[in-house]
C-alpha cells in the first residue's frame, strides 16, 4: 500500500491562538501575547509540542510573567477555539487519496492533551488517517530527526521516498534528510499538482 504523510497544522487544519487566548483577555491583549514579543509564545508553545505538560508549562510562564497570567491560562482553556477551520482544497486531496486506498498518516507538532479536539471538531476528515503521530506524545517534536525514526517505526517499512507534505520548510527540510520524498506547502492546487507529478492521483 502506498503511505502519504501529511502535517497538520497549517496543511490540512487552519490554527491561530489568538482567539482562543481573546475569548478571556480581548483581541488586543491577545495579539499582543502571541505575537507582541514580551513573551516568546512560539517557542513556550513548541515545549508543550515536544512533551511538557501544560500543568508545567503554565506554572513556569505564570511565575516569568505573572502579568500575563490570564492569557498564558486562557490558551489552552479555550484551546478548540484556535481551531478555525479546514485549510481550503485538503480535506478533498485527502478523500481522494484515501478512496484510491492511499495510506494516509499525520505526522504534527501538537501536545498531546490538546490534540483530542482536532478529531473531535472535524471528525469527517481525521477518520481518513490511518494513523497519527503526535509530537507531544513521543516526547520530541519536528525538526528533530528523532521524530522521523519514530514515524518509520508505526509505519513498519523504511520512510525512503514516502511522500511527506509541510507548511514549514525546517521541518521540510529535516525530513529530506531523513530520505523522505518531502514538499513544502503552499496551497491545495501546487499540492494536488506535486500529487498527480508522482502519480498518486489523476
Amino acid at each position: 500500500m502506498t503511505t502519504v504523510v501529511f502535517d497538520l497544522g497549517g496543511v490540512v487544519v487552519l490554527w491561530d491562538p489568538v482567539p482562543a487566548i481573546a475569548a478571556v483577555v480581548g483581541h488586543q491583549r491577545a495579539e499582543h501575547f502571541v505575537h507582541g514579543g514580551e513573551f516568546d509564545f512560539a517557542v513556550w508553545n513548541h515545549a508543550q509540542d515536544s512533551g511538557r505538560s501544560w500543568a508545567d508549562a503554565e506554572a513556569a510562564a505564570t511565575a516569568s510573567h505573572p502579568g500575563l497570567a490570564e492569557e498564558i491560562a486562557a490558551y489552552r482553556t479555550n484551546f478548540a477555539l484556535s481551531l478555525r477551520g479546514l485549510v481550503p482544497g485538503t480535506a478533498g486531496i485527502l478523500r481522494a487519496l484515501h478512496d484510491r486506498g492511499v495510506r494516509l498518516v499525520a505526522l504534527t507538532n501538537w501536545s498531546a492533551e490538546t490534540i483530542h479536539h482536532a478529531p473531535e471538531v472535524f471528525p469527517e476528515v481525521f477518520d481518513l488517517f490511518d494513523d497519527i503521530i503526535v509530537s507531544g506524545a513521543e516526547g520530541v517534536a519536528k525538526p528533530d530527526e528523532e521524530i522521523f525514526q519514530i514515524l518509520a517505526r508505526r509505519l513498519a517499512h523504511p520512510i525512503g521516498g514516502v511522500f511527506y507534505v509541510d507548511d514549514n520548510s525546517r521541518n521540510v527540510d529535516a525530513a529530506r534528510a531523513a530520505g523522505m520524498d518531502a514538499v513544502l506547502f503552499t496551497d491545495a492546487a501546487t499540492l494536488l499538482a506535486e500529487l498527480q507529478g508522482r502519480g498518486l492521483l489523476d
